[in-house]
């Protein structure tokens, strides 16, 4: 049978904060690190890493970073290796030198290495306490380790995750966000997505947000789309959230957007209208002008950022409009933020 170690990382001020980060085998073993100026991401990987550094044998990983998990169980590695060490947007992996000791002790395990994901701050004893030792690691820059579980444990790294006043209850605006899990959908227009009608771009894209859809329902079963509708990624996240038999609710940010557009798509933007299982509006005027809709759509989808437990970009990552909500989002929900790359 395996070991299975759960590992955990924190940053008190991501990104370059104070970090630290902790692995612990149930019943067993545990150590704890810290870095000066890191970030969440990093504390992540690193927890990994000392863990896998220091136990022999097979090992299960069991983490609350999709970041660790999903490199490994989607075989984003594959690709990166495949690329040499760059992304689908032709840049660098970032924390290569964390990755690459990694995925080689990886393929070193000869399959004996697999890693497992635990929803953070969901009542799991082990996720709960390694959380808190990377968190005292953080705090006061010092490591701890031993043979047997830890005693004296400080607070948490996050008791719960704390909602802007939008995310809790009512927004600026009067909007109040639905219930559930909720997933946001951000992305680019149709010409950077193969053009306005199907081709194999937007077909390809659209699979991979419902096959990411589909998975996470199974984890979160109240698990909810949000959605501009916007033609384009957000259209395409509604049309998966409907293949992957997810609600979804399009945010628009002022009634009827779609007046302008050619009758072919509006008919399919209604058609996705009348299968949601709600609808809101952000604001109740329409606009004046065009730089009037567009500061109400800025605004709105910064609206849909504090609602975020997760959320899905399509990016290529040379959009600066959409690296700038990437980073929001990151800064927000370090862990859950997935990149989708516009690509055949």
């Amino acid at each position: 049978m395996p070991t299975t170690v759960y590992t955990d990382g924190a940053c008190l001020q991501n990104p370059d904060g104070p970090g630290g980060w902790a692995w612990a085998v149930p019943g067993g073993a545990h150590a704890s690190g810290a870095d000066p100026k890191t970030t969440n991401q990093r504390m992540e990987l690193m927890a990994a890493l000392s863990a896998v550094r220091a136990l022999d044998g097979p090992l299960t990983v069991v983490s609350d970073s999709l970041y660790v998990v999903n490199c490994f169980n989607k075989r984003w590695y594959a690709s990166w290796e495949r690329k040499g060490w760059t992304n689908a947007a032709r840049q660098p992996v970032a924390n290569q030198d964390l990755w690459r000791p990694l995925v080689e002790l990886f393929h070193a395990r000869n399959g004996k290495l697999t890693f497992q994901w635990v929803r953070g701050h969901s009542g799991d004893a082990m996720n709960d306490l390694v959380d808190r030792l990377a968190a005292e690691a953080a705090r006061t820059q010092t490591g701890r380790s031993g043979s047997r579980p830890p005693a004296e444990l400080g607070p948490p790294d996050k008791p719960e995750r704390k909602r802007s006043t939008a995310a809790s209850g009512k927004a600026v605006s009067g909007l109040a966000a639905p219930a559930g899990y909720r997933v946001v959908v951000f992305g680019p227009r149709p010409p950077q997505l193969g053009g306005y009608d199907d081709n194999p771009v937007a077909a390809q894209v659209c699979r991979k947000l419902t096959e990411i859809l589909a998975g996470l329902r199974a984890v979160h079963p109240d698990l909810v789309v949000l959605t501009g509708l916007g033609l384009g990624a957000e259209q395409l996240g509604a049309q998966a959230a409907a293949r992957a038999k997810v609600p979804y609710v399009p945010v628009l940010a002022f009634p009827n957007p779609d007046e302008v557009w050619p009758q072919a798509r509006r008919a399919s933007f209604r058609k996705l209208v009348d299968a949601a299982s709600a609808s809101l509006t952000f604001s109740p005027d329409k606009p004046t002008s065009t730089q009037v809709a567009a500061r109400v759509i800025a605004r709105r989808n910064d609206w849909l950022v504090a609602q975020a437990d997760c959320a899905l970009v399509v990016w290529d990552g040379k959009d600066r409009a959409l690296g700038t909500r990437v980073k929001a989002l990151e800064k927000r929900i370090p862990d859950d933020v997935w990149i989708i790359p516009p690509e055949a």
